[in-house]
């Protein structure tokens, strides 16, 4: 083990296991997820050794091998039945399958979409992976707004069927993962039509491929998309239907109904088709914490490893991550990682405690879970992406490597600001919610705990307290200053919208020329929601003295880090002073040298195995430049000391006879 880590390591007064058990849940929770990856990289076929030499093509090749590889280890396991397991299992591959969406979303959308007799016929297939499911909803000319769908499903009561098709060339599916050369199923979004009445998106469960020889169906036209950024071996599909019939069994019919003589039956809430798409954003959420906490473990012990310049005259060359400016770029993006890991916890809790109330029609915390997960999908994803960027550029050279696995992580992750709900629009949502209820001017007693900071009953003090360092490590002043920003910046957007009203301007022209003040209402909003969630699992987290200690630090990092990064908008109303900022920022420096000392054990607590990190630059043993220079001698470029291209191109150049 390199000496600079094992130094560290020795120095840290962190309980790493126990801090491990607390970011997993529990104790269990660290067994299970440690004993699942344990199964997979046992197993040959989830190699990931060669990963960043591999073509296309080839990348493809191997990523269906392992996706055949998780279906049979699903089946043996009965991972359809175990949703954590599934997930660590999934986790661990660390590689996007084509077959990312069966599980996730086709599944996901039976049980949820359909009744009980649709349950039995497509789940049990399902969960054997005797069929393989995909998700087509978004349009080569449509994305986040679904009424704008083009795709038609017209029920023919004759024949008791519906007929899809792509009317126009915008119409095509485009994006749907494992669609183009993987799934044999696909959930399709189409606008019901019954005698020539739109009754809006529905989903049709449409057989895409033979099950016999793979090959597309009658009026199935199917293939790749072509080469993305990142997610080489990725299946993203198109989709063009033309005068495809599916029984009428084959619309989802746990809500809404359209009986053999084409009656329709609307679903008793419009909303209740949210639950898979709510669902798949929680596991955004903790995708972000994951990638995030891996990008921050590569850097941070990379930094350890790496020296650059003496620090004093004739002195050794010291550790980077000994130099502030390093410690400014990668310490709070640790903190940062923490506190997604933590609200992820949290968000899987809280859509797990409404996701049986809302089967059973109850709703009432629909409209808070809808508008917490939109917003933390966008916030997570773009601190996460942020944070790998810093993480990258924090590594120098080594940053452009693929060996340090920082672009290839960044490259995975990347896509996740646009998929599943552009970022902008999730925004957008959340604040929806957030307008709405200011709008009502209602009193504390009547809104949720997380945005109670728009009661019209709320007590303010006329100004930030804290007026010394200490009193700015008080939760309650980190609070208060954080729902301060957030309602000053949801009250200037409504503002900017109540002068676009009184000008005569539409409600449509009033919210579009104040969009750019809601988004930014709305990330301080999730701001503030993962500063609280932060701070809630860290005043109930069961460890050691000295492990709270720290993760009290690495909260307060959080809290301040942000308040000095975004200090114009907590000085918006002159609530917070610039006096008080120049002591944030001067307690934020304080609080990096205290965390340095903690830095590879707080990394080291996620646990990321070197087979998930794909990195040489983040290796557990620091060994970084041997294995960088094994890593290079692999090159197939590298197969003979004169490469092809001299002889069919270079030696056209050069002259032999040249006397030098």
């Amino acid at each position: 083990m390199a000496a600079e880590l094992q130094l560290e390591r020795s120095k840290s007064s962190l309980d790493v296991e126990r801090m491990t058990n607390f970011l997993d849940g529990d104790v269990s929770r660290t067994k299970l997820r440690r004993e699942t990856e344990a199964i997979v990289h046992s197993d040959p076929v989830f190699n990931a050794d060669d990963t960043y030499y591999l073509t296309s093509e080839e990348a493809f090749h191997r990523n269906t091998e392992k996706a055949v590889r998780y279906a049979q280890k699903a089946r043996e396991l009965k991972l359809a039945d175990d949703q954590v397991r599934s997930l660590y299992f999934k986790r661990a591959i660390n590689t996007v399958l084509p077959i990312i969406n069966h599980e996730s979303v086709f599944m996901a959308n039976i049980e949820s979409q359909g009744n009980e007799e649709q349950k039995k016929k497509w789940l049990g297939p399902a969960r054997m992976y005797e069929i393989i499911g995909a998700f087509s909803q978004t349009e080569i000319g449509h994305g986040t707004y679904i009424r704008g769908l083009e795709t038609t499903a017209t029920y023919d009561p004759k024949t008791q069927e519906f007929v899809l098709n792509s009317p126009s060339l915008t119409s095509l599916k485009w994006w749907p993962g494992g669609a183009g050369y993987t799934a044999t199923h696909t959930d399709v979004i189409a606008k019901l039509l019954i005698k020539g009445k739109d009754y809006g998106p529905h989903h049709f469960i449409v057989p895409l491929r033979s099950l016999k020889d793979h090959r597309p169906l009658p009026g199935i036209s199917i293939g790749d998309i072509g080469p993305k950024y990142g997610s080489m071996g990725a299946d993203n599909g198109f989709l063009r239907l033309d005068s495809v019939r599916v029984p009428r069994e084959n619309m989802l019919m746990g809500h809404a109904k359209v009986e053999p003589d084409g009656t329709y039956s609307k679903p008793p809430h419009s909303k209740l088709s949210y639950g898979t798409m709510i669902y798949v954003r929680t596991l955004l959420i903790g995708g972000a914490a994951i990638r995030l906490s891996r990008a921050v473990t590569i850097a941070t012990r990379y930094s350890v490893v790496r020296r650059q310049t003496p620090s004093k005259p004739g002195g050794p060359e010291s550790q980077i991550l000994d130099y502030v400016t390093q410690q400014y770029k990668l310490l709070p993006e640790i903190a940062n990682a923490y506190a997604l890991k933590l609200t992820s916890n949290f968000i899987m809790e809280f859509y797990k405690s409404s996701e049986g109330k809302i089967a059973r029609g109850d709703l009432t915390s629909l409209p808070v879970l809808h508008a917490t997960c939109a917003g933390l999908k966008a916030f997570s994803t773009d601190m996460c992406n942020n944070g790998i960027e810093v993480c990258r550029l924090s590594c120098g050279g080594m940053g452009y490597s693929l060996a340090s696995g920082l672009p290839t992580l960044f490259m995975t992750a990347l896509p996740s600001q646009t998929y599943e709900g552009d970022n902008t629009v999730l925004y957008l949502q959340t604040a929806k919610f957030l307008q709405k209820l200011y709008s009502q001017r209602l009193p504390q007693s009547q809104l949720p705990q997380d945005v109670i900071y728009l009661a019209v009953d709320y007590p303010w003090d006329k100004e930030w307290l804290p007026c010394n360092p200490d009193q700015l490590l008080d939760p309650r002043a980190h609070t208060e200053a954080y729902r301060r920003r957030a309602l000053r910046l949801v009250s200037q957007a409504n503002r900017m919208m109540e002068d676009v009203l009184r000008k005569g301007g539409d409600q449509s022209s009033a919210w579009n020329s104040a969009s750019v003040a809601w988004v930014r209402a709305a990330r301080a909003h999730c701001h503030l929601s993962v500063l609280r969630m932060f701070l809630a699992a860290l005043q109930s987290a069961s460890t050691t003295v000295s492990n709270q200690r720290i993760l009290k630090e690495l909260y307060n990092l959080f809290a301040l880090y942000g308040i000095a990064e975004n200090a114009q908008e907590f000085q918006l109303d002159g609530y917070v002073s610039s006096h008080q900022v120049d002591m944030v920022q001067a307690q934020v420096y304080s609080l990096l040298s205290v965390i340095r000392k903690e830095a590879v054990a707080l990394v080291d607590a996620f646990d990321h195995r070197d087979e998930l990190l794909c990195s040489v630059a983040g290796r557990y043993d620091g060994d970084v430049y041997n294995h960088l220079y094994q890593w290079a001698l692999k090159s197939p470029r590298n197969k003979s000391d004169v490469h092809p291209a001299y002889h069919k191109h270079l030696k056209k150049l050069i002259n032999p006879h040249a006397k030098l």
